[in-house]
């Protein structure tokens, strides 16, 4: 009961924030954290702790559910090269070089240490890239992609986090064992989702249920999975991902639900988002104030120069990576309107590369700027034990926290108030969002 007239008062904030946002034109994410901080320094504010069980099994489920069934799956299969890249390649690319910056302004910093810093800021948020993009004028396919890659890159963010983890607390790394608990984490996940999706779709096509009962047998699903995932030791957020997507598919394939259902399950749903998100946000901000106080002042400078270096070679790295990838689309898509190879290549590999489509430079340019951090970077960050395996003090967590939340709200605040300005002076026109439009005029 300590934390609850706390969190009362955050969510009234975030509540008055989410009508004061559209006003003055600030993403709310970035209003809803800056006033985190803010609160964070005034006298007397209790303080309410990131707990990272608590995020990982009470925020992500339902937010990484959420998004998961509102992806559209043909675009999403459509876009899943796209997607797959960004989730794995992009991360672990990102990854060793934010190791290498961290390791190079740091040098007390080991290479173990280095690279798990790197898996803890190598993944972009699903909660943040939502909590941006989707009040701005983006492509339907934009956003997919955007929402797409957040969903995944998770699950192997948090595979490398715990290989470098255990080698920095004392292990030893094999790169055999490094990529079997890889490959198991992410297929024993999607099997949990898979497994969990069935036997949804089945009592709810087989039973007779009011539209109560089945929206909150829904609204459990995505905790149950996730942790029944954990147990199993494999990936928890792939297996609420691919639960949500499968879900979906089957009610829009055979209208599982009714309109009733329907409708009541996007209200409770929308109203469970809306609260967690804003929730979210404003203890990101809230945070900061408190790692700041864990440490030493002749480390802030140099911990600062550090998250500025970071934040500005991630940026780097993902855009040049996303339009290395844009000319390899271009060169698929120039090879399948070229006659000689018609002849040359087989049908069944003709057709599977005429369906691929490429991406213009100002949506890769867009699809790079929008690679935000957010609350699982943190809580990651947070969960780092205290003790390393030979029972010796983990001396740099506090570092890594606070250069953690540093970077993270770097990301927010300039990635997220720099993106709208981005999108006008590149005169992006959303013109799929003017056909609904016109549509809806008729």
């Amino acid at each position: 009961m300590q934390y609850y007239h706390a969190i009362l008062f955050l969510l009234a904030i975030a509540i008055a924030l989410s009508a004061i946002a559209p006003k003055i034109k600030i993403p709310y994410p970035v209003l809803l954290m800056v006033s985190g901080i803010l609160v964070g320094f005034v006298p007397g504010i209790h303080y309410v702790p990131i707990d990272p069980d608590v995020v990982f099994l009470i925020f992500l489920p339902p937010l990484l559910y959420d998004a998961a069934v509102n992806m559209p799956f043909k675009e999403f299969k459509a876009n899943f090269q796209t997607i797959s890249m960004m989730a794995v390649t992009l991360v672990f690319i990102s990854m060793t070089a934010i190791a290498l910056v961290t390791r190079f302004l740091i040098p007390d910093i080991s290479w173990s240490m280095a690279f798990v810093i790197g898996a803890i800021l190598s993944p972009p948020d699903a909660v943040a890239a939502s909590g941006i993009t989707k009040s701005l004028n983006l492509s339907h396919r934009t956003n997919t992609i955007l929402e797409g890659e957040s969903l995944i890159n998770d699950a192997s963010a948090l595979t490398a986090y715990r290989v470098a983890l255990g080698v920095a607390t004392g292990g030893i790394f094999s790169i055999r064992s490094a990529g079997l608990e890889f490959v198991v984490t992410i297929l024993g996940g999607c099997l949990v989702g898979g497994l969990i999706a069935m036997f949804f779709n089945y009592i709810v096509s087989k039973v007779k249920m009011e539209s109560t009962a089945i929206v909150s047998f829904n609204l459990i699903l995505p905790f149950f999975c996730y942790q029944l995932a954990e147990e199993f030791h494999v990936s928890g957020v792939l297996a609420v991902v691919f639960m949500g997507i499968l879900i979906a598919k089957e009610i829009h394939k055979n209208k599982l639900l009714s309109d009733v259902t329907r409708v009541q399950e996007k209200s409770v749903w929308a109203t469970l988002i809306y609260l967690l998100s804003g929730l979210v946000f404003i203890l990101i901000g809230l945070e900061f104030p408190q790692v700041l106080k864990e440490i030493p002042h002749s480390s802030i400078i140099p911990l600062v120069i550090s998250a500025f270096a970071i934040f500005a070679i991630a940026l780097f790295i993902r855009i040049v990576i996303i339009f290395r990838h844009k000319f390899k689309l271009d060169k698929i898509v120039s090879i399948a309107q070229n006659d000689h190879y018609n002849k040359k290549l087989s049908p069944r590999y003709m057709k599977r590369i005429k369906e691929v489509k490429s991406i213009t430079w100002k949506d890769a340019l867009i699809i790079g700027w929008s690679g935000m951090r957010g609350i699982v970077s943190v809580a990651t960050a947070i969960a780092l034990p205290m003790t390393m395996d030979n029972g010796e003090v983990f001396e740099q967590r506090n570092s890594i926290i606070f250069l953690t939340v540093l970077v993270v709200i770097l990301m927010l605040v300039i990635q997220g108030l720099g993106l709208p300005l981005l999108i006008k002076w590149l005169k992006i026109e959303n013109n799929e969002m003017k056909i609904d439009q016109e549509k809806s005029v008729i």
